[in-house]
């Protein structure tokens, strides 16, 4: 079996070749750290998460580079800074911080590395002069500036024409720009603003700038894969093309793009100004976190995922089902070889419906089994969602999570010790109704010589 993508730039699915399979390099964008991840966000980073494992399966750990980056000076990070007047390191440090642990509870792996814009300036204005002096930017203003009829493959990825391009990135008309489509590199910086010593004057630089040379800078001119959100192909992605390509003469930045799809609230995209944004870590104080990870890749990546608590009640139901069985078997000391019928599936281009029907099939065929053979069943069943990021959590942890409107685990457990010395007072009218109690609840109470132990039914 080969691993397929769909290449953004080539409007078609590929095989993947590395250029070179002891270091396959992987970028994606990374969050702008002023708040918490959206879940909009979150359904790019644990696409790339999947496809990072499905790398990771078929040229080992060792051999992936995974970069996705931190974009810790923004005007946003200065907007939030002065409304809340805390110092911008302290928002970005809270936030990357708290972007960690709500991918974590996703399943997320760690990338290998996390490069931060703060920590490439030198490189940022390294790459602007090799720019300058290519004919390829100019300053303006204190601005310096890209040129955009430089580079003859501008609008290649995005395929959109050069007055939607100009409409689409609302740009700035401003007298230090030469064309309405020419973007910023560096910008003058206030003196109430963070800013860095430059040719061109105290200034930061621009957002596009930054992902280019954290890229040459981690993993080369040219890497393997980039992915980020259908959002990002304009202006983003197609600006740190033309920049790169022009400071590299002409290489290309990337020789595979992968972009995920929109997700949608009812019938319209998440978005801010819309007031409809849904945090990542506020379902996740709710939802246990393997189940949001289920949601999210319910439909195939490319595809626009509508989003609703249906959806994360019908993730939470399917895997419910699938912890019952697993709850039959003790893990394997090794890693069970994950079935051809998922891998299959995620390798042809992460299609994850095609690989949740055939988790599916793997475990009805399991429940129809008996002794060995459906214990093994069930052990590659294991494997086969731990692949896709699933099954991490113990039966027992995972029948103990929060359910929707159930008491919590807390609130159980001290009712459980309430139960407990009714019973040894002999009140076993009090301990029938706090058994009776829970049940209505969903709790089922299983008494063992080791003492009462539960579990949401």
């Amino acid at each position: 079996m080969a691993l397929t993508l769909y290449d953004t730039m080539a409007r078609e699915k590929r095989v993947f070749e590395p250029a070179d399979p002891a270091r396959v390099t992987f970028y994606a964008c990374g969050p702008t750290v002023y708040n918490f991840a959206h879940i909009g966000n979150a359904r790019a980073f644990v696409v790339f998460d999947l496809l990072y494992r499905m790398l990771r399966r078929r040229y080992g750990a060792g051999h992936v580079v995974y970069a996705r980056n931190i974009t810790d000076i923004d005007d946003k990070i200065i907007k939030a800074a002065r409304e809340t007047g805390e110092p911008i390191t302290a928002i970005t440090d809270k936030y990357t911080r708290l972007f960690h642990d709500d991918m974590k509870a996703l399943g997320a792996l760690s990338p290998v590395i996390e490069p931060t814009a703060t920590g490439h300036i030198e490189q940022m204005i390294a790459m602007i002069e090799t720019l300058i002096s290519k004919g390829a930017a100019y300053e303006g203003d204190g601005h310096v500036l890209f040129a955009v009829d430089n580079y003859a493959g501008y609008g290649k990825l995005s395929g959109a024409q050069r007055d939607e391009m100009i409409a689409g990135a609302r740009v700035e008309v401003a007298p230090y720009k030469k064309d309405a489509a020419d973007f910023v590199l560096w910008k003058p910086s206030k003196d109430d603003e963070p800013g860095w010593a430059s040719p061109w004057g105290r200034g930061r630089p621009g957002w596009h700038l930054e992902c280019s040379v954290m890229i040459e800078s981690e993993l080369g001119r040219t890497i393997d894969i980039h992915g980020g959100g259908q959002d990002l192909r304009f202006p983003h992605h197609e600006n740190e093309i033309a920049q790169s390509a022009c400071a590299h003469d002409g290489a290309p930045l990337a020789r595979y793009w992968v972009h995920n799809g929109f997700l949608r609230m009812g019938t319209d995209k998440m978005s801010k100004s819309l007031g409809n944004v849904v945090l990542a870590h506020d379902l996740l104080a709710d939802w246990p976190g393997e189940a949001i990870r289920w949601a999210l890749l319910s439909a195939h990546y490319r595809q626009p995922l509508e989003w609703t608590d249906d959806v994360l009640r019908q993730a939470k139901r399917q895997l419910d089902r699938f912890y019952r069985l697993l709850e039959e078997v003790e893990p394997a000391d090794g890693q069970e070889a994950a079935p051809d019928s998922v891998v299959a599936a995620l390798e042809d281009d992460l299609n994850t419906p095609e690989a949740f029907a055939a988790l599916h099939a793997l475990r009805d065929s399991a429940s129809q089994m008996t002794g060995e053979a459906r214990a093994e069943a069930i052990r590659r069943l294991a494997s086969a969602g731990r692949l896709m990021g699933f099954f991490n959590t113990s039966p027992q942890d995972w029948f103990k999570g929060a359910a929707d409107g159930g008491p919590s685990a807390e609130e159980i457990d001290a009712l459980l010790v309430e139960r407990a010395e009714a019973r040894a007072a002999k009140d076993f009218a009090k301990s029938d109704q706090i058994r009776d109690d829970l049940a209505a609840q969903g709790v089922t109470i299983e008494d063992g010589p080791d003492g009462a132990t539960w579990r949401r039914s």
